[in-house]
């Protein structure tokens, strides 16, 4: 295939990498612990002039796209997948969601192409999607409309019902995502569907969408062993039962990273004393400053309370190119809290914190405060702050926290 002569091939092809490797970057940075939105404002902005420069490229830049499929990953996926729903190639697209399968690591990388682009270059593309008798073109689908916050209406009615598991639990996730009042008793149904990530799916929307009996305690349940249930669940539960769901957590084996995150959304100020104990213990040292910043709102960083990180990290926690162990470091970017000045801030601003009550960065969640910390929280923090939005009004869609910056910072400028 020949091309314009004045496209230099290497540059598109580096344009290309970039923009996957980005988007990998991406996939982390947007539940870091230390990422602001306008942190990932800048990533965005980086990610969207290498899309940019393969656009421009044309066919070459296209093909460069599909080549770079040879090892297809998240980000590789992604990069192609913004072409060419861009491009309104729908056979290729069709193709993309094949090989999503294939290779099912993959997957997100495809389904995140249809968050990045505008909600009005997918409308043609989703609906053939979601009528596909395909359940991966149906599941792209349903994601789309997940991604964007829009109502699939009777396609969504549907997928819940899919007997494919996958479609049925991205459906029913998208009730909640989407403040879907009216699928409330489907989700209710679903709360004994023989697959977990159903299950799971159906409490957290049901919860979101306002019944707090039923979900609650299957979320409860699923807390002992699934963080994002625990969290919700946390943050929804009275103080006595939060107490309750932080014993049966605290006597499983190995349950002293979720107790810490789970204590953080369950905002109770009577845990801090331990949590400033915690702190002079460098293998929970930051988990414990990010639920201790979680509840009081003090940023140890800017508040000058953090210390310099140890000489030599903690197991699990090094740059040791034969380290077996890649998975990625959940407290990285976390300062490192200086447990003596973290205990003078905390007996000099106790006493605006009651015992028992709930706080999230520092104040009882309201909806003011959730906004504001949707605008200026970070990562972790805004996605709790978006919970909070729904459980204080059930019917109200979940602020999306992944979304391109530039579409979070038009929609918290509605707020």
């Amino acid at each position: 295939m020949r091309f314009d002569r004045s496209i230099i091939l290497p540059i598109v092809q580096q344009h290309v990498e970039d923009a996957a490797c980005l988007r990998n970057t991406r996939s982390v940075v947007v539940r870091a612990p230390n990422v602001k939105l306008k942190h990932l404002a800048r990533l965005d902005e980086r990610i969207a002039a290498h899309l940019d420069g393969i656009a421009v490229a044309d066919r070459a830049g296209a093909q460069l796209s599909m080549q770079a499929l040879d090892r297809p990953g998240k980000g590789e996926l992604f990069t192609a997948a913004v072409g060419c729903i861009e491009a309104h190639a729908g056979k290729t697209l069709l193709q993309l969601i094949a090989l999503s399968e294939a290779v099912p690591a993959s997957r997100s990388g495809l389904h995140s192409a249809f968050g990045w682009v505008s909600a009005s270059r997918l409308q043609e593309i989703v609906g053939v999607l979601l009528e596909s008798g395909d359940p991966a073109a149906q599941l792209a689908g349903v994601a789309a409309c997940a991604q964007h916050r829009v109502d699939a209406k009777r396609a969504l009615d549907a997928a819940i019902a899919s007997p494919d598991a996958a479609v049925r639990a991205r459906a029913l996730q998208c009730a909640g995502e989407t403040g879907r009042m009216d699928l409330l008793p489907c989700c209710i149904a679903h709360l004994d569907d023989e697959d977990a990530p159903c299950r799971l799916h159906a409490a957290q929307s049901a919860l979101l969408l306002g019944d707090r009996n039923a979900p609650l305690a299957v979320l409860a349940e699923l807390a002992l062993a699934h963080a994002d249930a625990a969290a919700l669940a946390a943050s929804t539960l009275s103080p006595g039962d939060v107490h309750t769901l932080l014993q049966r957590i605290a006597a499983q084996r190995n349950s002293k990273r979720l107790l810490l995150r789970t204590i953080a959304h369950a905002g109770d100020p009577r845990f801090i004393p331990w949590l400033i104990e915690l702190m002079a213990d460098d293998s929970y040292a930051r988990i414990a400053g990010e639920s201790f910043s979680f509840i009081t709102g003090a940023d140890l960083a800017w508040l000058d309370l953090d210390r310099k990180p140890p000489a030599h990290l903690p197991p699990g926690q090094t740059d040791d190119p034969n380290d077996t162990d890649v998975s990625m470091d959940e407290d990285d970017g976390a300062p490192w809290p200086d447990a003596d000045k973290v205990a003078q801030w905390w007996r000099t601003n106790a006493a605006r914190f009651a015992s028992g009550r709930r706080y999230l960065c520092g104040a009882p969640p309201s909806k003011a405060h959730c906004i504001g910390v949707l605008k200026d929280g970070y990562q972790r923090q805004r996605m709790a702050a978006a919970r909070h939005l729904c459980l204080l009004d059930p019917g109200t869609a979940l602020f999306n926290c992944a979304a391109p910056a530039w579409r979070q910072q038009r929609s918290l400028a509605m707020l």
